[in-house]
């Protein structure tokens, strides 16, 4: 049996460690931006920054030098110190190395034992099953234990390989620190043989083409997204696990229209979240991963005619049922939570 039972599943993995959530907590998690700790120029702008976005990542793994890990590590542990993220409800999370790297348990025993009061998410990479969910949560538990934690650390897990994506549902059932999972296309088009450089996004040769025409006139054709199976795939695990789903990166961070409609496809999709890579792509998250306030308006007008969620109603000319009532609850839920913490968009939704 690769689960535990069900008495069991919600037990602590160490003495002295904290009870794991039943429900995850509920944060705003529009955009991971990503952070390379070792700069120290980078890191002296994180408490600026800090109230500009949902999520701040001290990255550790993929984009940081071999020679950097350690440099990286300790400037972790100083963004941990340089905010009060649990006072103001900006998510601090890290990026550690994968299992099998060197770095890996001097990463996350570091960030447990010296920032644990403050990290809420350990991102794991190259995830490719619930055996790598099972060691990592007995090490965190005895770390948390250690430390003397009150509050489970989180963990993400990032899509890379094609193992993981054959066994999503089981990594996203393997353990009640499981907060979401994310994309991540560069690896994973490494791993599946994909013939592209691209990280993230659509691909020119990858495309439609209309019948052809009986006067032979040029026949219209559109790019295709070829990672909208794997986004769909990942939502409906997540999803069934009860925790979220959430685009990974756009690596050209030059063309941010390209970058809004990739966002937009996911969060259509059901993903609550992407990452962001640049700050110029943090108000792109915040734009995409926000209802829109007419369509804010319109599911509460659904609510309002139909409080408890049953009959028919027609709005606008529209019918709507049980069915559409359970979307617009959807809306209506995240434009709360947006709203706890933008006062711009609170206006435009009370509007």
């Amino acid at each position: 049996m690769s689960q535990k039972t069900p008495r069991n599943f919600f037990k602590p993995l160490a003495i002295g460690a904290p009870e794991p959530y039943r429900e995850l907590p509920v944060k705003l998690e529009r955009m991971i931006h990503f952070v390379p700790p070792h700069l120290e120029k980078v890191r002296a702008k994180v408490p600026e920054m800090a109230p500009t976005v949902d999520v701040m990542l001290a990255n550790l793994e993929d984009a940081i030098p071999a020679d950097a890990k350690d440099a990286a590590r300790a400037g972790a542990i100083e963004m941990a110190n340089m905010y009060d993220w649990q006072a103001k409800g900006t998510g601090f999370w890290s990026r550690v190395n994968c299992l099998n790297s060197p770095w890996f348990q001097e990463d996350v025993s570091e960030l447990v034992l010296k920032a644990g009061h403050q990290l809420d998410v350990i991102m794991l990479p190259k995830v490719e099953g619930p055996w790598d969910i099972h060691f990592a949560d007995q090490y965190v538990a005895q770390l948390e234990a250690k430390a003397g934690l009150k509050r489970p650390i989180l963990f993400h897990a990032i899509l890379e390989t094609a193992e993981g994506v054959a066994r999503v549902e089981e990594i996203a059932l393997a353990s009640p620190r499981m907060q979401g999972i994310s994309l991540g296309p560069a690896d994973l088009a490494a791993s599946r043989k994909m013939k592209t450089t691209r990280v993230g996004g659509g691909h020119p040769f990858y495309r439609v083409i209309e019948d052809p025409k009986s006067d032979g006139s040029p026949r219209a054709s559109a790019q295709q997204d070829p990672w909208h199976y794997t986004i769909a795939r990942l939502v409906d695990a997540c999803r069934m696990a009860g925790i979220n789903a959430f685009y990974g990166p756009f690596g050209d961070i030059a063309d941010l229209d390209a970058c809004e409609q990739q966002f937009r496809n996911a969060f259509l999709l059901g993903c609550a979240g992407t990452w962001s890579l640049h700050p110029n792509q943090i108000a792109i998250a915040k734009r995409v991963f926000s209802p829109d306030p007419d369509e804010v308006k319109f599911a509460r007008k659904i609510l309002a005619a139909m409080p408890d969620g049953s009959g028919v109603a027609m709005i606008d000319g529209k019918m709507q049922d049980d069915a559409t009532w359970k979307q617009a609850k959807v809306i209506s839920d995240l434009a709360d939570l947006v709203a706890s913490k933008d006062p711009d968009l609170a206006a435009a939704y009370a509007g």
